[in-house]
């Protein structure tokens, strides 16, 4: 196990939420102004800096993004839309299988293109299940996948649970960036059930720190914003106490 998958299911096991950053590097206005969000929301509580995005977005920007981020001293891990998401500066990477993707591509291909380059590189890979629910947004769209319906909880728990039984270690439960909706409490709730050793990060349409603390009381180990830190950074610094003052 690496020193970022530690870092995480140690936090996980003594109880504590954990919040995520998400940040677009395709979104940034300038290295100065992404210096001083990420120390804020440091300073916040958030525990970790995911970087990328579904569109526009190239390595050499992706390596620009992450060497500000390093200067804050938090992890940073790369949150690939494809191949070219993958930069040599990130401490680890989600490694993810769009498991609900009709596409054989973003459930295997890009990994095998991508995974002797993460080798060379050094990077850190957590095998991760992504898993889209409902709305789906860019990710979902660009991804080709069939998006698990807000009312079928059962679904998303088979989906988590058949990827324990792979060995991934990690899933992401996605409603996608601006969703109208976030991932129901139930689809978080059942998927601990069924597979409680799964490390379960939840994104997507989280605007409010009740709807923050409701993801995370119901069983989310990882709650990511990313939409709401672009549109108005001091709601997301609410959301950031609203998940790390959770419930275990």
């Amino acid at each position: 196990m690496g020193r970022v998958a530690e870092y995480l299911l140690s936090m996980k096991e003594s109880g504590q939420k954990i919040h995520m950053s998400l940040i677009d590097p395709e979104k940034v206005e300038s290295s100065e102004q992404l210096l001083r969000l990420a120390e804020e929301l440091k300073g916040a509580g958030t525990d970790v800096f995911l970087v990328g995005g579904s569109v526009g977005v190239s390595e050499g920007l992706v390596d620009d993004v992450i060497k500000t981020l390093k200067a804050v001293g938090l992890p940073v891990i790369l949150f690939p839309g494809n191949v070219s998401g993958v930069s040599r500066y990130a401490d680890a990477i989600l490694f993810m299988s769009l498991l609900n993707s009709d596409d054989p591509y973003f459930i295997i291909g890009a990994h095998v293109i991508a995974a002797p380059v993460i080798r060379r590189y050094g990077i850190e890979p957590l095998p991760t299940a992504y898993i889209i629910v409902g709305y789906g947004g860019a990710a979902g769209f660009i991804g080709r996948a069939r998006p698990i319906p807000y009312e079928k909880p059962d679904l998303t728990a088979a989906h988590v649970l058949a990827a324990n039984y792979l060995g991934m270690r990690f899933a992401y439960l996605e409603a996608g960036s601006g969703a109208p909706r976030n991932v129901p409490p139930e689809h978080i709730k059942l998927s601990k059930l069924v597979s409680p050793d799964t490390f379960l990060i939840v994104g997507g349409g989280i605007r409010e720190p009740e709807t923050a603390r409701e993801v995370a009381e119901a069983g989310a180990d990882a709650v990511v914003t990313g939409t709401i830190i672009e549109r108005n950074p001091e709601k997301a610094k609410r959301i950031i106490k609203a998940v790390k003052t959770s419930k275990p």
